[in-house]
């Protein structure tokens, strides 16, 4: 139990000084300090402030997946736009933590093989998922439902990440309005 609240503690730490500081001038010795704990203790949880880096992804990474699957296990509205919008909202609520952090994960962490597989996966159970929803939709008009799949799941996913971590702050409630009107013009042809 100890060890899992201190290796909370060297993460949230991390985050911070990721966020604050950047990449390069985040440090062990600064998260270290930040997390109230020494250097060595720190390397008995992390050999290097790459692999914090990448357990921040992983994190980032199940927070998502387990976003996606409580919207996949609870009932959708009827209409594909409302469909969109809970997809769009989940997306961009799961993405609003700390877009510094955010942004850093996106140009600079580290990818691992297995990191690589693990993003496959949950995008092309996302991709399954939607496709077997426009399979059945009656709004939806495209015939080719993989390809449209993907490029909604692909849109969806990128266009959020991109402007919430942008430089320039984004209006959520027009980004939300903005990409449902698109992905739902889109598919219904």
């Amino acid at each position: 139990m100890r060890a899992e609240l201190t290796r909370e503690r060297i993460l949230t730490a991390a985050a911070r000084v990721f966020a604050e500081h950047g990449y390069a001038a985040g440090t062990t010795n600064r998260i270290a300090e930040r997390a109230g704990i020494s250097i060595g203790s720190l390397y008995q949880y992390f050999p290097n402030k790459d692999s914090i880096l990448a357990e921040l992804l992983v994190r980032h990474l199940d927070d998502g997946t387990a976003a996606t699957e409580r919207i996949q296990r609870g009932e959708l509205p009827g209409p594909i736009e409302e469909i969109f919008r809970v997809f769009v909202r989940g997306a961009i609520e799961t993405h609003l933590d700390d877009p510094q952090l955010l942004r850093l994960l996106m140009e600079q962490a580290p990818r691992s093989k297995e990191l690589l597989d693990k993003v496959e996966r949950l995008k092309q159970g996302l991709v399954g998922y939607v496709q077997e929803l426009f399979d059945h939709h009656p709004e939806v008009r495209v015939t080719d439902t993989e390809t449209a799949a993907r490029l909604c799941v692909t849109t969806t996913e990128l266009v959020v990440h991109q402007l919430i971590a942008d430089h320039e702050p984004v209006d959520l409630r027009k980004l939300e309005n903005e990409l449902v009107a698109m992905l739902t013009r889109y598919v219904r042809g």
